[in-house]
């Protein structure tokens, strides 16, 4: 079976579009998530792996490029979600929030359905991307502003 460029470039487009999503919605509050897909007609969904906790092995690289080396355990829940019109979700969350994950998992199957991609766009994604940046950009100038510039000091003897 031959894939047009076309079709692979929209596979690609889409898989970004989902990693970008699932950035914004990793670095939110569950309560905000909650609160923007409050604002989102919900299609009927069903869940097909009931929202758990579970450990993950966190990987290490001495100096960011030497040898790989198991780090430690990170917890971390997980859920995947069906629409009923198919599309499947998954969603993992760091930490023990079964709730995070499952509405990450309902954002990732409602971002995949050409009807539903669009609203969860405009009304969930962008504004907690927009709050993020703002976040982010607020703890850079309250950073930049107990910056101290250290210079030396010539004296002049002799």
């Amino acid at each position: 079976m031959m894939v047009s460029d076309e079709s692979m470039e929209n596979k690609g487009g889409g898989q970004a579009r989902r990693r970008a999503m699932m950035a914004v919605l990793a670095h939110s509050a569950t309560a905000d998530i909650e609160g923007r897909l409050g604002m989102v007609a919900l299609p009927a969904h069903e869940d097909l792996r009931a929202p758990e906790n579970g450990l993950v092995m966190v990987r290490g690289r001495v100096g960011g490029d030497g040898a790989p080396f198991n780090l430690g355990e990170a917890t971390v829940s997980r859920a995947a979600v069906r629409l009923s019109t198919g599309e499947v979700g998954f969603g993992y969350a760091l930490g023990r929030d079964r709730e995070k994950a499952r509405l990450i998992a309902l954002c990732d199957a409602m971002v995949q359905s050409a009807e539903l991609a669009g609203a969860i766009e405009t009304q969930v994604v962008a504004p907690l991307r927009a709050a993020m940046i703002e976040k982010r950009n607020r703890k850079v100038a309250e950073a930049a502003a107990t910056r101290v510039d250290f210079y030396t000091l010539v004296r002049g003897e002799g």
